[in-house]
């Protein structure tokens, strides 16, 4: 049986993510930091639930494709993701089927969105905690 505490998933999805940042022109990786909790793996899909529940992450709620791979060949006919149309860059959704809307239209669903939210107002969240 596998050691679970030897798996490079977390990594290996944090680098995917990093190249999706590193590949827009308009991000730096530099810009972002990440937190982190291990736990066994039976306890993850309840815990991204309410990590998006309570935080609601814009790339889970409006801007949609951040996390995508590559659909493959045959399957570019699926709407290019509102990720890379405010932060194009990657080859392979250049592919893909162009939205309707545009990045004026997006970025409005963004504002809207910031402006609705409060965030928590934790000093560990904010990073000042001890």
């Amino acid at each position: 049986m596998a050691d679970p505490t030897r798996s490079k998933a977390l990594f290996s999805r944090l680098v995917e993510h990093a190249e999706s940042v590193g590949a827009s022109n308009t991000l730096s990786v530099d810009d972002f930091s990440c937190r982190y909790l291990v736990v066994d793996e039976i306890w993850i899909p309840l815990g991204e639930s309410l990590m998006i529940t309570k935080f609601s992450p814009l790339w889970n709620l409006f801007v949609e494709g951040f996390g995508n791979h590559d659909p493959g060949k045959g399957r570019y006919e699926g709407l290019r993701p509102r990720w890379d149309v405010i932060h194009p860059a990657r080859a392979w959704a250049e592919k893909c089927t162009p939205r309707q809307e545009s990045e004026a239209d997006i970025l409005s669903d963004v504002r809207t969105h910031l402006a609705s939210i409060v965030m928590p107002q934790s000093a560990h969240f904010l990073g000042r905690g001890a």
